[in-house]
């Protein structure tokens, strides 16, 4: 009996091994396909947030404003291309007049693309990953509105391509002092003043704001004093 399951233990690990050389390659089209797509757009900011919020919500409502003041100064939005912020974010770039882009992403839950992507920006992804490059690659700016895990995983993790050099200083702009002020209180009090495990420069990374007007307003100010361009 011990034979017969390591016999078979070894077989699914080599099925296991072909599988994922094949993989390399459904990886590297992905790439390939959000690349040739994304370098087109122009100067772009990425909106999170929860695609649990329905329209009609003040943050929905406010993602719609904020989308649409930055569209109406000539950037594209760039969304994960589903419901909820995702959906208001992209409404505010058509309703501004710019481009409106959707990284859309397989999910169990079979997440759906909003209405208001541009027909020739609604691209679709398996792997995760892969999205997360576009993001950082292609947008010259992040606003993170009200979100869940999602939303933290993805400002975050180009917080830290910032912070470690690997991605060029960009505007990071959490939008809602009353849901992010805790987040803000924690990180100073007990990352950064009780254990050292930031510098105070990381923290300076942040922005929090309340309004549309803020937020282009902090946009524009760093692009008076910095170049915009792909960020590597």
């Amino acid at each position: 009996m011990n034979g017969t399951i390591k016999i078979s233990k070894q077989r699914h690990w080599s099925e296991s091994k072909a599988h994922s050389s094949w993989q390399i390659f459904k990886i590297m089209a992905e790439f390939v396909d959000g690349f040739e797509a994304l370098a087109k757009i122009g100067p772009c900011i990425s909106v999170f947030g929860s695609a649990r919020t329905q329209p009609g919500h003040p943050y929905y409502e406010l993602t719609v404003d904020v989308s649409r003041k930055l569209a109406e100064e000539g950037f594209g939005i760039i969304s994960g291309g589903g419901p909820g912020i995702m959906e208001a974010a992209n409404k505010g770039a058509q309703l501004g007049g710019s481009k409106s882009v959707g990284l859309n992403i397989e999910l169990p839950f079979e997440q759906h693309a909003n209405p208001y992507i541009d027909r020739n920006a609604n691209l679709h992804f398996e792997y995760f990953f892969v999205r997360k490059v576009m993001f950082t690659k292609y947008s010259q700016g992040f606003v993170m509105m009200p979100g869940g895990f999602g939303t933290m995983d993805e400002f975050f993790e180009v917080a830290t391509l910032i912070q470690t050099g690997k991605m060029s200083p960009v505007p990071l702009i959490l939008v809602g002092s009353q849901y992010w002020g805790g987040l803000m209180d924690w990180m100073q009090e007990t990352m950064l003043q009780k254990s050292n495990n930031i510098s105070a420069g990381d923290l300076e990374l942040l922005k929090i704001v309340d309004t549309p007007e803020e937020v282009v307003e902090h946009v524009l100010q760093f692009y008076t004093k910095h170049p915009l361009q792909p960020n590597f």
